[in-house]
């Protein structure tokens, strides 16, 4: 059963990526909209579309990808891809990271509870639990400021120097990169959970074999892979999409290049 439900969170956790995909997607639409309307309170009434003037309130979407010379070809673009698959990246080893940090507290403070307080292993002293619950909760809401705070600032000083198309290489590149992360965590982690727990039915050696051993150590990799860095993909995809659409009037007014 234990199996089975690793398959059917990896499943789910599938679907949800694929939600905040296409959520991120409809962002996407949402920032060429603000930047429209971000460039008519700056007071840019008309855009030089190639040959054309048009008026920007009537713009089009591919008329403000022209006119921001959004395409593959342009080094910002470019520039804003590769900062945006390396969020992913950077997100995952930051997390993992965390899961670490904080999984090496909660062993310090088992330890120093079967050194100080006697009779735990004999049933005979009652566990301080509330010591254990209270480091995982200050770990994990310790751990994340620093990975939110940079999909935060990541967003608003890419506008700040690359500007609109930057920002666009950004999304898209964060996007990209991680839905295909996410969904490759989820599947790993679940896989390699699932492989610990079909050893300990008796396969393969059974338990305390080598290929248990390795089996283990897969799975510490696994579960922050499947409960940790790949479910927070799905926010940061969203996060840097909301941050660059609530910053689109600075980006639009104050940019390097």
């Amino acid at each position: 059963l234990d199996a089975l439900g690793n398959t059917t969170a990896a499943t789910g956790k599938g679907f949800a990526i694929g939600s905040a995909a296409l959520t991120a997607l409809a962002l996407l639409a949402s920032y060429v909209e603000e930047i429209k309307i971000a460039l008519v309170r700056v007071g840019t009434s008309t855009l030089e579309v190639g040959e054309r003037v048009v008026e920007t309130a009537n713009a089009t979407l591919v008329d403000f990808m022209t006119y921001y010379n959004v395409n593959l070809m342009n080094p910002k673009v470019l520039v804003g891809v590769f900062i945006g698959a390396m969020m992913a990246f950077l997100f995952c080893g930051l997390t993992m990271n965390a899961v670490g940090r904080a999984a090496q507290k909660m062993v310090e403070e088992v330890r120093r509870q079967f050194h100080e307080i006697n009779g735990i292993l004999e049933g005979k002293a009652e566990p301080d639990y509330a010591r254990c619950v209270a480091i995982s909760t200050k770990g994990a809401q310790n751990e994340m400021i620093f990975p939110s705070m940079l999909a935060i600032i990541v967003p608003i000083v890419t506008g700040l120097i690359l500007g609109v198309a930057g920002v666009l290489g950004l999304l898209i590149g964060g996007l990209a990169c991680g839905f295909v992360l996410a969904v490759f965590m989820a599947n790993a982690g679940g896989a390699w959970d699932n492989a610990k727990k079909y050893i300990e039915e008796g396969n393969f050696g059974g338990k305390g074999s080598e290929n248990h051993k390795a089996t283990v150590v897969g799975d510490t990799v696994g579960d922050p892979f499947k409960d940790t860095s790949g479910p927070s993909l799905n926010i940061l995809i969203k996060l840097m999409s909301m941050v660059s659409i609530v910053m689109a009037g600075l980006t639009v007014s104050v940019h390097l290049l």
